[in-house]
C-alpha cells in the first residue's frame, strides 16, 4: 500500500455547516462556529480523531435549494462569512491535521448566477450555448420528455426567447452544457482557485449527470419505481430508464483530464456522487485507481436493511466491482439520507445498534465517510409540515418529509438551543437534545462518542484496520458478521452481532491464529469470545481482536 495517505487510510467528518455551529446568533451555522468546534473533530486530547472534513456548499446562493444552488463559485456566501474565515479554517484544520474537501456543484448553477442571466438575456448572448436550450418540439411544448428529479418536466420555456432550458432539479437550477469547452475551461479555472487556496479535495455533487444525450432522445418509459428518496412515487421521472440524461460517455475524458490536474497538486483528491447507480457503473469512475477518480460512492450500503446478510452482499459486490487498485469507501448517512439510528429502529437500543454499525463502518477495507452527529447517535427530527423547508418535502408530503429530519442542528450540549445558537435555530431541535449531546457523552464511558473515539484510536494504530484485505468468516450470516483485515505486520478480527440476544457465529474457515487479544468491545465483560472455530458475542456486541 505503500506511504499513509490521508484521504485512502484516514476518516472524513461531513459537515452541513447551516447546522454545525452559529457564532453570531442568527441561527444559522457559519465558519465561524465551525473554526471554534475544530477541536471536537482533532487537535484536542479528548478529540474525536477525524483525519479530514468534508463542508457542504458554502458559496454565494439564492438558497432554493440550500446552497446546491450556486450564483457565485469563487466567493464565500454572507451567510457563513468570508473567504478570510475560510482561509483561516484551511489554517486552523491544517493546524490540527485535519485536511479540508470542499462540495463542487458543477452540474448546474443557479438562476441568478451572472452566467446565466447573461445566457437567458437573448439567443445571441455570447453565453447563450454555456447551458442547455432546445426550441419547442415540432408540435409545441418541452423538447424532449425528460423528467426533474424534483418533480414535474424538466423543461421551463422562457417567454423573452422562445426556447426551453433544462434543469435536473429545480427551475431555478439551470443544467450547464459540458459539451461547451468554454464551461469545461471556466470549471478547470475554478477549481484551481480553491487548490491555490490550500483545499485539499472535491466531493463531486452528481457527477455521473454533467453531459445529456447530444441529440436528447427521448429516455424510454418503464414500469415500476426507482426512487429518489424512498415513498415518493408520482414523480414522471420514476416512470422513465435514463440512458440520456446520465452516464454519458464523455464523462471518461473530463474524469481523466480532473485527474491530472489534482495530480498536479500533491495529495489532492476527488470522490464522487453518483445518482442511480449500480456498483459495477459506479466503479468505473474509479477506473484503475489511478486515472480517475480518487473514490466514490457506493450507496446501496444506505438503502441495505438491519441484517448483516444485505451488508455482507453489498461488500462482496463493491469489492468486486473496483479494480485491483482502486479503493472502496463507505458511507452509513449524509445530507440527503434519513439518519440511520433511526434508519435502523430507533427505540431503546439505537445505541447499542450504533455502536455495531460505527464498528462495521470503520474497520471495512476503504475509506469511511462520517455525517455530523453520527458520534453521538443523532437521530432524525420530525419536522412538522408548516416548517419543513426542504422543496421536495414540501412538494410531497406526507408521502415524502423530505430530508430536514437529518439536517437538524448539531447537539453540543443541554444548554440552550443545545449550544449551537444564542438564537432561533434555523430548523427545531431533535426533542432528545438535554440528554443526547457531546458534552454528556464526553462524561460517559460507555457513550456512543466514547466508543467512536476508541475505534478511530485503534483504527489509526492498526495497519490491518487501515490497509489490510478483508476476508469475511461467515458464509450466510444470520445473526451477526465476522471478518479478518489482515496485513503482514498485523491480522484483526471484527466481530459484530446486530441483534439483542446472544449468538454464536460459526466460522467457514479455520481462523489463522489460535489466540487473540481483545483491543475493544461495545459490551464490556469477562468471557471467552473465540473457540474452536465459533465466535460467541453478547447481545448487540461489536468487538475487536487481535491475533497473537
Amino acid at each position: 500500500m505503500g506511504d499513509h495517505l490521508w484521504w485512502r487510510d484516514g476518516v472524513v467528518y461531513q459537515i452541513y455547516p447551516l447546522s454545525f455551529a452559529d457564532s453570531n446568533g442568527d441561527g444559522l451555522g457559519d465558519l465561524p462556529g465551525l473554526i471554534a468546534r475544530l477541536d471536537h473533530l482533532n487537535g484536542a486530547p479528548d478529540s474525536l480523531g477525524v483525519d479530514a472534513i468534508w463542508l457542504s456548499p458554502i458559496y454565494p446562493s439564492p438558497f432554493f435549494d440550500f446552497g446546491y444552488d450556486i450564483s457565485d463559485y469563487e466567493n464565500i456566501d454572507p451567510r457563513y462569512g468570508t473567504l478570510e474565515d475560510f482561509d483561516r479554517l484551511v489554517v486552523e484544520a491544517h493546524r490540527r491535521g485535519m485536511r479540508v474537501i470542499v462540495d463542487l456543484v458543477m452540474n448546474h448553477t443557479s438562476h441568478q448566477h451572472p452566467w446565466f442571466v447573461e445566457s437567458r438575456a437573448s439567443r445571441d448572448s455570447p453565453r447563450r450555448d454555456w447551458y442547455l436550450w432546445r426550441d419547442p418540439a415540432p408540435g409545441g411544448g418541452a423538447p424532449n420528455n425528460w423528467q426533474s428529479i424534483f418533480g414535474g418536466p424538466a423543461w421551463e420555456r422562457d417567454a423573452a426567447t422562445g426556447q426551453y432550458y433544462y434543469h435536473m432539479f429545480l427551475k431555478e437550477q439551470p443544467d450547464l452544457n459540458w459539451r461547451n469547452p468554454a464551461v469545461v475551461e471556466r470549471m478547470f479555472q475554478m477549481m484551481r482557485f480553491w487548490l491555490d487556496r490550500g483545499v485539499d479535495g472535491f466531493r463531486l455533487d452528481v457527477v455521473n449527470a454533467y453531459y445529456k444525450d447530444a441529440a436528447f432522445r427521448d429516455n424510454p418509459s418503464k414500469f415500476g419505481l426507482i426512487g429518489y428518496e424512498r415513498g415518493i412515487g408520482g414523480r414522471g421521472y420514476d416512470w422513465q430508464t435514463h440512458p440520456y440524461d446520465f452516464h454519458q460517455p464523455e464523462m471518461e475524458g473530463f474524469l481523466r483530464d480532473l485527474r491530472r490536474l489534482l495530480d498536479a497538486y500533491p495529495e489532492r483528491m476527488s470522490v464522487g456522487e453518483m445518482l442511480y447507480s449500480d456498483p459495477a457503473t459506479t466503479a468505473n469512475y474509479c477506473g484503475d485507481g489511478t486515472d480517475k477518480l480518487h473514490l466514490a460512492f457506493n450507496f446501496d450500503f444506505t438503502n441495505q436493511p438491519w441484517r448483516p446478510r444485505a451488508f455482507q452482499e453489498e461488500i462482496a459486490k463493491w469489492e468486486a466491482a473496483l479494480h485491483p487498485d482502486a479503493w472502496p469507501c463507505y458511507v452509513l448517512g449524509n445530507h440527503d439520507k434519513s439518519r440511520f439510528p433511526s434508519r435502523f429502529g430507533g427505540g431503546p437500543h439505537s445505541d447499542a445498534r450504533a455502536k455495531v454499525a460505527a464498528a462495521m463502518l470503520l474497520t471495512l477495507r476503504g475509506t469511511p465517510f462520517l455525517y455530523y452527529g453520527e458520534e453521538i447517535g443523532m437521530q432524525d427530527t420530525p419536522i412538522p409540515r408548516p416548517e419543513i423547508q426542504d422543496p421536495p418535502g414540501k412538494k410531497y408530503w406526507p408521502f415524502n418529509p423530505g430530508r430536514d429530519a437529518e439536517r437538524t442542528p448539531m447537539q453540543w450540549s443541554a444548554g440552550p438551543n443545545a449550544g449551537f445558537t444564542t438564537g432561533r435555530p434555523w430548523l427545531r431541535l431533535n426533542k432528545d437534545y438535554e440528554k443526547r449531546n457531546v458534552a454528556a457523552q464526553h462524561a460517559g464511558s460507555n457513550s456512543v462518542l466514547a466508543f467512536y473515539r476508541q475505534l478511530l484510536r485503534l483504527r489509526r494504530e492498526s495497519i490491518a484496520l487501515r490497509c489490510g484485505r478483508y476476508q469475511p468468516l461467515v458464509e450466510r450470516p444470520v445473526d451477526g458478521l465476522a471478518y479478518l483485515r489482515q496485513s503482514p505486520e498485523q491480522t484483526m478480527l471484527v466481530a459484530l452481532n446486530f441483534f439483542g440476544f446472544e449468538t454464536k457465529l460459526s466460522l467457514a474457515d479455520p481462523l489463522p491464529a489460535s489466540r487473540w487479544r481483545l483491543r475493544l468491545t461495545s459490551v464490556p465483560g469477562e468471557r471467552e469470545r473465540v473457540r474452536d472455530g465459533v465466535i460467541s458475542l453478547a447481545a448487540f456486541e461489536a468487538c475487536l481482536l487481535e491475533a497473537e
